[in-house]
């Protein structure tokens, strides 16, 4: 990693895992294989703040710790890179072996639970099907018939986020990385505070 750790890929020890390195590695990897609209590529850290913008409104009594897990949901993609599902498909347990394991290494590091409560992962998986009907349709030129076809009705969202999504550009790298950091930073110093 760029911090100079040395993270293993078959057995990930949590120590090896730190939030620059993370925010960095998103930032530089494109979502849809890059073949979207813009100067910039989408990266997944813009996906991931976008996920969590959308599943902390759609859920306003979740703590930090469920936004955080959102935040972090495709996180592994920092080592591995974000692989288009087909290809996921194609390639099978292995992946997905090596994903499950970076995953549960963030979770421990970041003091998530390795393994997420069934109705966390679905409103996540949620949230990131809702951003990915609004970078199908505008960014990677998906009709809306088949973006509800594959990502199905991005409802239960506010007037103003629909709005902003509806607006959603691809950001610089510098920008993409900040913004990463900036909401991984506020999400931890909330998890950390004292909650009456």
């Amino acid at each position: 990693m760029l911090s100079g750790r040395r993270l293993d890929l078959l057995s990930p020890d949590p120590k090896d895992i730190d939030i620059n390195d993370i925010a960095h590695g998103l930032a530089r990897v494109a979502r849809w294989n890059g073949q979207t609209y813009g100067e910039h590529a989408f990266s997944v850290a813009q996906h991931c703040v976008v996920v969590e913008m959308i599943c902390s409104e759609r859920n306003p009594g979740w703590s930090p710790q469920w936004q955080l897990a959102a935040l972090l949901h495709d996180a592994a993609e920092y080592v591995i890179g974000d692989l288009i599902s087909p290809f996921k498909a194609t390639i099978g347990e292995s992946y997905k072996s090596i994903e499950n394991n970076l995953m549960v290494a963030i979770h421990k590091k970041m003091e998530l639970p390795e393994i997420l409560p069934q109705e966390i992962t679905r409103a996540i998986k949620a949230g990131d099907h809702t951003s990915a009907y609004f970078e199908a349709t505008r960014l990677a030129g998906f009709s809306e018939a088949e973006a509800l076809q594959y990502f199905g009705n991005p409802d239960g969202i506010s007037k103003a986020l629909k709005q902003e999504l509806s607006n959603l550009k691809p950001v610089s790298t510098r920008d993409a990385q900040d913004m990463f950091l900036k909401r991984i930073e506020q999400l931890i110093r909330d998890c950390e505070a004292p909650h009456v």
